[in-house]
């Protein structure tokens, strides 16, 4: 119940608050206990739960660290940008914390193989193929539905054909049928959605207005329901092919996410990622890129050092070396998100305490990769310090990365955000 304000003057006060409490008895008599409350009743509603990217630098652009559950997702963007790969990824990070996926394959182009690379248990994934745009979409709410699933991917809306199309013939025109299939769809999903807590992402392809003289001719596929129900909206873009030095045998590709619309966090906010080929984001440049932007790794010419010791000399050492070192890894993400994530970190302290103190390693056992020295952990030669030996392979350049890192504008010295 509403508590006075000492303030404020209201001689009606007290009858306001008896009319509300029976208005209250008689909503949920009607439609069922917690149809109506008061927002700071209970639970934390503020917090958002959330799956992770796989990427750390696009956790940070999305600004609450990952995907929020309960919320619509769209990933745009031309063709072979990654789009599918950022899907992906979510569904193992999902997996990895004993999550249930989903992939409804509108496109009927799913690479298995691929997608175990990426870290998806392929056994456990839940795969439909359907039809037609409606079956799809209907699978899609009795999975919500059934509040078991976690996050569900819908590749793509642009295959999302309804069945007066599919039925009818060749040529015939079917002016606004995929639009309105949407708009339906998206509003009998999205309360279901947000008491499930399942994180529904549809991947869309883009379009090219027809006379369009001044301003961006591109749009996505659908209508524009999608883009009003959507909390999130990424834009992939391809920048440019890595190359393994002076080789033309592309490895990879540098993409750019860009928030278009986030409404839990600020939008506009861009990130670069890279994608290898067969392997997916690589979570050791994003790791590294930002650990060099918050100052928990230097470097000075072309070497990358953390704290005193060398790590490796040229970028790609330096990634070799946090991929052969997982407990570096662990603890360089850590720190990262105890820097981008304060209050996130400080919540989750508090709910693992009492676990952490149940379990307590016994006497003698192996300690944490934080008790154990750089210059005992493994680097990309064999064991070898790779400030005595040049490294076996050579490192892949690209545009970009021969530019010397610079603290950005809008953080500290300790890599704190200024806004």
């Amino acid at each position: 119940m509403a508590k006075k304000d000492p303030g404020f003057t209201n001689p009606n006060w007290e009858e306001k608050l008896k009319a509300l409490e029976a208005a209250k008895l008689q909503i949920e008599k009607q439609f069922g206990k917690g149809s109506i409350m008061q927002y700071g009743s209970g639970v934390d509603a503020l917090e958002i739960e959330t799956i992770p990217s796989g990427s750390i630098l696009l956790d940070e652009a999305l600004g609450i660290g990952g995907y929020p559950k309960g919320r619509i997702i769209e990933i745009y963007g031309p063709e072979s940008s990654g789009k599918t790969t950022l899907a992906l990824h979510a569904i193992a990070e999902a997996q990895k914390r004993k999550g249930i996926a989903a992939f409804i394959d509108a496109e009927h182009a799913l690479d298995p193989i691929y997608a175990k690379n990426l870290g998806v248990n392929i056994d456990e994934l839940w795969v439909s193929q359907p039809d037609t745009g409606e079956q799809a979409l209907e699978i899609a709410e009795s999975l919500v539905r059934s509040g078991a699933v976690d996050i569900i991917v819908v590749d793509s809306v642009a295959a999302l054909t309804p069945q007066a199309e599919i039925e009818g013939d060749m040529g015939d025109s079917h002016m606004g049928l995929q639009a309105r299939l949407m708009s339906q769809a998206l509003r009998k999903l999205t309360g279901t959605i947000s008491k499930s807590g399942t994180c529904l992402i549809f991947i869309n392809q883009i379009r090219m207005k027809i006379g369009v003289m001044f301003g961006n001719p591109e749009t996505t596929t659908g209508g524009n329901a999608l883009k009003f129900y959507a909390s999130v909206r990424l834009e992939v873009r391809k920048i440019e092919t890595i190359t393994r030095n002076d080789e033309d045998d592309a490895v990879g590709n540098k993409v750019r996410v860009k928030v278009v619309k986030n409404k839990v966090a600020p939008p506009f906010r861009k990130v670069e990622l890279e994608i290898m080929f067969g392997k997916g984001i690589s979570a050791s440049a994003s790791l590294l890129d930002a650990a060099l932007k918050y100052n928990l790794i230097e470097k000075s010419g072309s070497w990358y050092s953390y704290g005193t010791e060398r790590i490796g000399q040229g970028r790609d050492n330096a990634k070799a070396y946090i991929e052969a070192n997982p407990d570096f890894q662990a603890e360089l993400e850590e720190k990262l998100r105890k820097i981008m994530f304060p209050r996130r970190s400080e919540s989750q302290g508090e709910s693992t305490q009492e676990k952490s103190s149940s379990a307590k390693p016994a006497a003698g056992e192996a300690s944490s990769s934080e008790s154990k020295p750089v210059s005992e952990r493994k680097t990309p030669l064999e064991g070898k310090s790779p400030s005595k030996e040049r490294p076996a392979q050579e490192p892949i350049q690209t545009e970009s990365s021969s530019k010397g890192a610079s603290i950005p504008k809008g953080t500290s010295k300790t890599g704190e955000l200024l806004y």
